[in-house]
């Protein structure tokens, strides 16, 4: 099936780089985004986020005229919603919290008025299972004049499919073309149509499935990251109580030819592995408790940090009548070397920490350019001057890797978080 022209409907941090690679294949592309800063950066061939060789890309792509940015979608062959699946809003510290899909139903209201016969409808967007199926239920409503697979089945007008990024940030201009995909249409008809769309870039295997399956299987590989991550945070609060070296226990049992144990953090962060499990438990409450119990591992993995770090200021501040306590903590982003602070468990440290009365925090990242209010951004070379009271390695930026010693030489105290 050929492709001409083909509209994604949201630019962040998948969109963009998606249809970045079909306009690098000639393709016409269409980004679609409800934010009119990241079009007008995007149609002057600039980027609004970071990720390595995409400005190269974004600023070809416009200037040979494959790529244009808008606010609203137009005709196309296929359509591809890579929109933000977020929690209801003030769930976000609930039990169970549940997850909002009103941004998907945005992008089906916005591209319903455009589609045509024979045209194909992708949701990239990380999901709960069924949320394809209401994509397509939402489509068929505001366009009864047309066909979808849950009325038609092969004979439907619309393909519609569900192909979720399994991309790491970083590394996503590399992976989107080297990674598998996994197809999951809602018939036959719409996979092999996807399949036919996603091979334009895509050189690793184009698996097909159905829309469920391939729903969850994104779930399921970030569940499944989350649960032992998990285990390897909670052996860490163990082996603190045990007085015991976690870093040197992990390295011994990882000599098993069979063991495989995680690094422990402070947290887990980003937008999948600290979001995704929720959905699998939103969805099936009752049996998803090995899930739900590493996701509240490793939420509470953060507030055990902090409990430390409170405990350490107070006993500075009982010695010293008075005084301040000053902190440092070691990056603010989600993960090593990358500049998004989606869900870090680093951020939320700082900004806790940031609430103590008496305690001044400073944060070093040379990855992030802006932090909360009550958290003063600082370069290495201000922290080696000024020195602190507490510092707390947070993420293991490589420009950290290998300076634990001199972290430890400038502070009262030094919290690892993380090994570098």
């Amino acid at each position: 099936m050929n492709f001409d022209t083909i509209c994604v409907v949201g630019l962040g941090y998948i969109g963009l780089p998606t249809a970045t690679m079909f306009a690098s294949r000639r393709k016409k592309v269409i980004g679609v985004d409800i934010n009119q800063y990241a079009v007008d950066t995007i149609n002057r061939g600039e980027i609004h986020i970071v990720e390595p060789e995409l400005d190269i890309a974004v600023h070809a792509a416009v200037k040979e005229g494959y790529l244009m940015a808008t606010t609203q979608p137009a005709p196309a062959d296929a359509f591809l919603v890579a929109v933000p699946t977020p929690f209801k809003e003030g769930e976000e510290e609930s039990e169970t919290p549940t997850p909002d899909l009103s941004y998907i139903q945005s992008a089906a209201s916005a591209i319903a008025p455009v589609l045509e016969r024979g045209n194909l409808v992708i949701l990239e967007s990380t999901s709960p299972v069924g949320a394809t199926e209401k994509m397509a239920a939402w489509l068929a409503e505001a366009r009864p004049d047309l066909t979808f697979p849950q009325q038609e089945g092969e004979a439907a007008e619309i393909m519609v499919a569900h192909c979720p990024e399994r991309v790491l940030p970083g590394r996503v201009m590399y992976e989107l073309i080297e990674n598998d995909r996994i197809i999951g249409g809602m018939n036959n008809k719409s996979s092999s149509a996807a399949c036919d769309l996603y091979k334009i870039f895509v050189r690793g295997e184009c698996i097909v499935s159905n829309a469920r399956t391939a729903e969850m299987a994104k779930l399921t590989e970030n569940a499944f990251r989350d649960v032992n991550i998990a285990f390897a945070n909670e052996l860490s609060m163990i082996c603190e109580e045990a007085d015991i070296d976690v870093w040197e226990l992990i390295r011994l049992a990882n000599r098993h030819p069979r063991v495989n144990i995680l690094q422990p953090g402070v947290g887990v962060g980003g937008h999948c592995i600290a979001v995704d499990p929720w959905f699998i438990v939103s969805g099936y409450p009752e049996k998803a408790r090995i899930i739900k119990s590493a996701r509240e591992v490793n939420n509470r993995k953060t507030q055990w940090f902090f409990d430390k770090i409170q405990k350490e200021a107070e006993k500075i501040k009982s010695k010293d009548r008075g005084k301040e306590v000053d902190v440092c903590v070691f990056g603010l982003a989600f993960k090593p070397d990358i500049d998004d602070t989606r869900e870090s468990p680093a951020l939320r440290l700082a900004e806790m920490i940031s609430g103590l009365d008496g305690v001044n925090v400073f944060a070093v990242d040379p990855h992030v350019m802006t932090a909360p209010k009550a958290v003063s951004l600082i370069s290495w070379e201000d922290f080696e001057r000024m020195g602190v009271d507490i510092s707390v390695v947070a993420v293991a930026h490589k420009c950290f890797v290998g300076k634990a010693e001199n972290i430890s030489g400038r502070s009262g105290l030094t919290i690892m978080g993380c090994n570098i």
